[in-house]
């Protein structure tokens, strides 16, 4: 009985000393810190500066495309209605500037020096008639009436000879240089507008911005889309960064150029990242004191790490898992 006593009692011992060191041990065990982070990519988003229905979608969702690929085009009748009215009036505008230039027709030319030399054979007959009213006049035969009659019409006549020349000369010599100019300045006016909606017309059809991989396609063939409005959202995987929140207590330990080895679970395999960007402002408090005095609030920076090599399979939105005290030491 004494022996079964013994037994037990020695039992009893190791159960509890065994309990002990497991406690003990679990307590004494090293607990990684792992800060957690995750993947992210530059996204451009697809838009045209112009409003229209889709008429056609060439790209899906989860598709690589190149840069400058065509994703979509644009319906807009309203600009092509715009682009033939402007075209009409840069028409109408080179055909004056045209005239301008051109000056008078052969027919207008050809009248005005008809007319000036019609009024030089009546300046010259009534020049030779002033002179025998004079002769006449000066041998008293006639009255002094009638020699002002004939230098009245003889000024008369010059002063019709020398318009004559004048509308001769302005048919010669076409357009003032003045009108010459403004014609020439509509016509540029004109072209402006033609460029200007044949600029909106070719975004109208709308191309990659940068290689990468269709994400999203926010609108589909027949809707109507408005002026900036993103259609497709591409994302560069060439331009991959892990992103941290860390506590500012740990800031100390951690500066641009700092590597550290992160475990993406999704690829079941360590990635090496360097610091490249820590935030130059906190975002928010991650733990907020309780007591008034020996407490402070703990605020949140910012911290993005690119991967040192190029990841394969690496995916936005993938999370990575680092131990923190890899860093710190």
């Amino acid at each position: 009985m004494k022996r079964n006593n013994v037994i037990g009692i020695a039992a009893a011992a190791a159960v509890i000393i065994l309990a002990v060191v497991l406690i003990s041990w679990y307590l004494d065990r090293r607990v990684p810190m792992l800060i957690q982070g995750t993947v992210e990519c530059t996204t451009y988003k697809a838009s045209s500066k112009v409003p229209g229905r889709i008429d056609q979608m060439k790209v899906e969702e989860g598709q690589q495309v190149e840069k400058g690929q065509l994703l979509y085009m644009l319906s807009t009748p309203e600009l092509d209605a715009k682009l033939q009215q402007a075209e009409a009036v840069k028409s109408a505008a080179a055909a004056l500037d045209a005239a301008a230039v051109a000056g008078a027709r052969i027919q207008q030319i050809e009248a005005a020096l008809n007319m000036w030399e019609k009024a030089q054979a009546g300046l010259e007959l009534a020049r030779k008639t002033y002179e025998r009213v004079q002769n006449l006049y000066n041998e008293g035969v006639i009255p002094a009436q009638k020699l002002d009659e004939a230098e009245a019409n003889y000024k008369a006549m010059e002063a019709t000879a020398l318009a004559a020349k004048a509308q001769y000369d302005m048919a010669s010599d076409g357009a003032r240089k003045e009108d010459k100019e403004a014609a020439a300045a509509r016509v540029r006016q004109a072209e402006g507008a033609v460029s200007e909606v044949e600029s909106y017309l070719s975004d109208a059809a709308v191309y990659a911005p940068v290689t990468g991989e269709i994400s999203t396609i926010i609108a589909e063939e027949g809707e109507l889309v408005g002026s900036g409005y993103p259609v497709v959202a591409i994302l560069d995987m060439s331009d991959l960064w892990v992103t941290f929140n860390i506590k500012e207590t740990m800031l100390p330990s951690m500066k641009i150029g700092t590597r550290m080895t992160g475990f993406v679970p999704a690829l079941d395999r360590d990635v090496e990242f360097e610091v490249t960007y820590i935030a130059p402002q906190a975002d928010f408090a991650t733990w907020a004191a309780t007591r008034t005095q020996g407490g402070f609030d703990v605020r949140t920076f910012a911290v993005k790490a690119k991967p040192v090599s190029a990841a394969e399979n690496m995916r936005p939105g993938m999370s990575v898992l680092v131990d923190w005290e890899q860093i710190a030491r």
